[in-house]
């Protein structure tokens, strides 16, 4: 199946756009878990039991592991969403960007060690660092675009020529030229709205990987108006510490459930374009 199908049936299987960053911060665990052997996985298996009939999608970030020394605890995070979850996409966000030779070890790090759907990749070294991860024609490449953080104006927004800014560059640039494939995401932060409608009108139907809704304070009408395909879909709206630590306590897994399914149900309130009257 290629990632594009995979995507498709993730969106339909699931009826919706929500994915859960699992960015595990120990501190923020309930007791039970924070200094616990396999801490880190009990407390993202709790999180995928309790969601996973309400997303499309998962997002480990790898410097939340790496800082731990819990790479195993990655890798069985992964092999459960797999195996409870199969519908899901499974993303691993690491924001890889290297020469070709160091990109071809991070992409077999990322599709062959951990077995993840996709990667976050950076494409400031061009076309040949990213391209040992387009190769992988069965596996999704999401490519940093204009991103959430404050500082995104720095560098994203300089000039590269008349008229044209380098995050919409990158856009047009994955989109015409790196997609071949389909295999192609690029990631859009929803706290830049009217730049991520630019981006849309831009690079038609292609997926986005939308950060910055929840404790980054997206807003989801805005993002849903401005991103969302003619077919309501082309987005996966990613919630991290909202979701993971919507309550500290023993009843941290309900809360987060109720969390995911609030945004999911808000998200698909907004799914379709309204209805424009004639008269």
């Amino acid at each position: 199946m290629s990632f594009s199908d995979k995507l498709q049936a993730a969106w339909k299987a699931s009826n919706s756009l929500v994915c859960v960053g699992l960015d595990p911060e120990p501190r923020k665990f309930p007791n039970g878990f924070r200094d616990a052997p396999g801490g880190i996985f009990e407390f993202n298996k709790a999180i995928v039991d309790a969601t996973r009939d309400l997303v499309c999608a998962y997002k480990p970030q790898f410097a939340h592991y790496a800082a731990h020394g819990a790479e195993q605890q990655l890798e069985h995070t992964i092999d459960y969403i797999k195996a409870t979850a199969p519908n899901a996409i499974v993303i691993l966000d690491s924001k890889r960007g290297d020469v070709g030779s160091t990109a071809e070890q991070y992409a077999q790090e990322a599709f062959e060690r951990y077995g993840a759907d996709a990667v976050t990749v950076n494409p400031y070294l061009g076309r040949d660092s990213v391209e040992p991860f387009l190769k992988h024609t069965d596996k999704g490449v999401i490519i940093l675009c204009r991103t959430s953080n404050p500082g995104a104006r720095d560098l994203q927004d300089l000039h590269v020529g008349p008229g044209k800014m380098l995050f919409q560059h990158v856009a047009e640039t994955v989109a015409r030229e790196w997609n071949a494939a389909g295999n192609c995401m690029i990631v859009v932060g929803a706290t830049y709205p009217d730049e991520l409608a630019d981006i849309r009108r831009r690079v038609g139907d292609l997926p986005f990987l939308v950060p910055g809704v929840g404790a980054q304070g997206g807003d989801v009408a805005k993002v849903m108006a401005a991103g969302r395909t003619a077919a309501g879909t082309g987005l996966v709206i990613s919630s991290s510490r909202a979701i993971l630590y919507a309550s500290g306590g023993d009843d941290f897994a309900a809360a987060a459930r109720k969390a995911a399914q609030d945004l999911r149900d808000s998200i698909n309130a907004h799914r379709q374009a309204p209805v424009v009257s004639s008269r």
